[in-house]
């Protein structure tokens, strides 16, 4: 529990119009937390649950706020904001079952604390990287913008967590935007051991709001009568007039970062100082003494708070230890969908590449009336590929959305479109830009449903590929980024037909998908494609070519340099396939065509190490070792990044050492 000094500092509480209910329902939520964390440290110290993060003294602005939003309002709390599940009034022993790893928490077991989040609560959890929940709160706040509702969505974050990028990109894109965002920094003195004036150089984190031309307010955090009153003014004018508004409640941490930590780095007389201004201690004073509580309610009120807490901490530690087997966690790595397959064969018109993209992205937008598409210059300008060229005629701009240069925001913003109940698709405007959004992508997206049954219903455009003299930052290749990832789907087209059919695809499933379109091939490949709406399954490949001696497997800008060396071959000596997608990957249509042909070579344009050529390549050698009349070769470009001059280009692609391993393989 907090230090107490010898002497409180009195707020000026002002109750407005307050009832005396109130009063007393706002002290009921600041305790519960607060008897909760007490008995959790008790239980630390008994080696009975494993980590805490204490908010000890900061219950006042969790429960202030939590307790001005609507129940259908979606709140984003971090590690101190107890009183925001509590006030939900989450049941307590599904909390202590979430700390605990059992089954009647929230993640199954697979997150631990306040790691989670819950769609009947309208809870959503923070990740550890702290930056992207401001910017899935701006998802939230789009969606709530464009289901035109009302409604404002509270997120929390440190004063720590402010100096991160994300932080800044989400800001940006609320204000631009002007999204109905309520951004709670708790300024607590300290980012673990870190003090405030090595975090940051303003008087006031709220000063920041004038570089977004957003409007700000400082709160004292330790007041709950002050969070309340003035957070619900502004939740109020928030839903009439929609806008972002950054709020810097002043608290402090009574407690160390995780109790491991420890507060030996806090100086004794500030310590002394934030004890004297405890939220709880101050209020109950208050009460007391205006007599809206008495000392028998007092007791009563912490005689039951503590009964719930014992009774649901019985039922907590009475459970099971969770039991899950193989299928069920691999199971739950993906939202379940059933793929119905829609199919036009009466009309047939020849396209390029890139235009059988863009049809089947207008029709997508045509048939899912919640499908939004995000990327920076996609509304007027249509995009650097024109692949959106006047689709912000046929939808408007709430649907076709310019984005400024923010990658992770945008990625995360797509996650709380999710959330709340829309699709979407980002193109990231070249493949090589995804580093800016990398962290969301394989911490949020990829994660959500496999902690906790939360899907990402997002597609990411990934133009990407060399061949085209645009050097080492808009010519890469980087699938096998993505194919590592559990939770991630990765499609890569070779032909009009292919991509227009896999993108509906992808856009119809409520998982996340990467969706790679090679550059090179936008303007130079055509092909026969059905004018109408057509899908095809994800994770089957396709025979390009039957043959009996050699398996080419490959996929994208590959196919396509396999088919030329094919031309020079004998007919039916060499099998090729086109993965189409690579994850889910056909497994099966590798092993039957190796096992045909007794020879394979695996052609990628990325580079060799690492990539997705050499987990194909073990799979063959573990599941058809005995089929084999050679050893697997892989054909990959050079472990060099991208170069820009056309002949050095020329070189680094892994076409050009195409012919000669697969002669070397047919002479084994």
């Amino acid at each position: 529990m907090a230090t107490k000094a010898s002497a409180s500092i009195h707020f000026d509480y002002d109750r407005k119009d307050l009832d005396d209910n109130t009063l007393i329902t706002l002290y009921k939520r600041m305790i519960k937390p607060r008897l909760i964390e007490e008995k959790m440290l008790i239980l630390l110290r008994q080696g009975k649950i494993s980590k805490w993060f204490s908010g000890i003294g900061q219950e006042a602005i969790a429960v202030g706020v939590s307790s001005v939003l609507d129940r259908e309002e979606y709140i984003l709390p971090m590690h101190r904001n107890l009183g925001v599940f509590t006030t939900r009034e989450i049941p307590l022993h599904r909390l202590f079952s979430q700390w605990q790893g059992k089954a009647s928490g929230f993640t199954k077991g697979r997150d631990r604390s306040f790691h989670f989040g819950t769609q009947e609560y309208k809870i959503v959890g923070m990740i550890s990287h702290l930056g992207p929940q401001f910017g899935v709160a701006t998802g939230i706040g789009l969606g709530n913008l464009l289901k035109k509702n009302n409604q404002v969505c509270a997120v929390f974050t440190g004063e720590g967590g402010t100096s991160e990028g994300d932080i800044h990109e989400a800001l940006n894109v609320a204000s631009v935007w002007q999204l109905p965002v309520l951004f709670c920094i708790e300024n607590n003195g300290y980012g673990l051991s870190t003090p405030t004036s090595e975090q940051y150089n303003c008087e006031h984190l709220a000063d920041r709001a004038k570089g977004y031309g957003m409007e700000s307010h400082i709160i004292e955090g330790n007041n709950v009568l002050e969070v309340y009153t003035r957070m619900k003014d502004i939740a109020e004018s928030v839903r009439k007039n929609p806008r972002p508004v950054l709020i810097e409640f002043k608290t402090f941490r009574m407690r160390g970062h995780e109790e491991a930590s420890g507060t030996k780095y806090v100086p004794q007389d500030l310590m002394d100082h934030w004890a004297a201004k405890d939220p709880l201690e101050n209020y109950a004073e208050y009460l007391r003494n205006n007599d809206i509580l008495s000392e028998a309610m007092e007791v009563d009120i912490k005689k039951d708070i503590a009964h719930e807490i014992n009774e649901n901490l019985k039922i907590a530690f009475d459970e099971d230890a969770i039991q899950s087997s193989e299928s069920e966690e691999l199971n739950d790595v993906f939202k379940d969908h059933v793929y119905q397959q829609v199919t036009e064969i009466d009309n047939v018109e020849e396209m390029r590449f890139v235009d059988a993209i863009s049809e089947g992205l207008r029709q997508s937008m045509e048939r899912f009336d919640d499908l939004v598409i995000m990327g920076q210059d996609i509304a007027e300008y249509g995009g650097v590929f024109k692949i959106t060229d006047r689709f912000i005629d046929s939808f408007g701009r709430e649907r076709v959305r310019n984005t400024p240069i923010c990658e992770s925001a945008i990625v995360s913003a797509t996650m709380g479109l999710s959330i709340n109940g829309f699709k979407s698709v980002m193109e990231m405007q070249f493949a090589d830009f995804v580093t800016s959004g990398f962290n969301p992508i394989v911490n949020y997206l990829a994660k959500s449903h496999y902690r906790w049954n939360q899907n990402a219903d997002v597609v990411i455009r990934m133009p990407c590929g060399a061949g085209v003299g645009a050097g080492p930052f808009h010519s890469q290749t980087n699938e096998a980024w993505f194919t590592h990832t559990p939770g991630l789907k990765v499609v890569y087209p070779a032909f009009p037909y292919d991509a227009k059919g896999l993108l509906a695809s992808s856009i119809e499933d409520p998982n996340p998908v990467l969706f790679f379109e090679h550059k090179a091939l936008y303007r130079s490949i055509r092909g026969d494609v059905p004018t109408g709406y057509y899908n095809l399954p994800l994770g089957k490949a396709s025979v390009i070519s039957e043959g009996t001696n050699i398996s080419i497997i490959t996929y994208g800008a590959g196919v396509h340099w396999a088919m030329a060396e094919l031309e020079q071959r004998d007919p039916g000596t060499i099998e090729l396939i086109d993965l189409r997608t690579l994850m889910p990957l056909d497994e099966e249509a590798i092993y039957n065509s190796v096992r045909k042909t007794g020879k394979v070579l695996i052609l990628t344009e990325d580079s060799m190490f690492g990539g997705v050529a050499s987990d194909i390549s073990a799979m063959i050698m573990e599941n058809c070792f005995e089929s084999l009349d050679a050893p697997v070769r892989r054909v990959a470009s050079l472990e060099t990044p991208v170069p820009f001059a056309p002949n050095l280009e020329e070189k680094y692609l892994a076409k050009n050492r195409l012919a000669e391993v697969l002669d070397e393989l047919m002479a084994y």
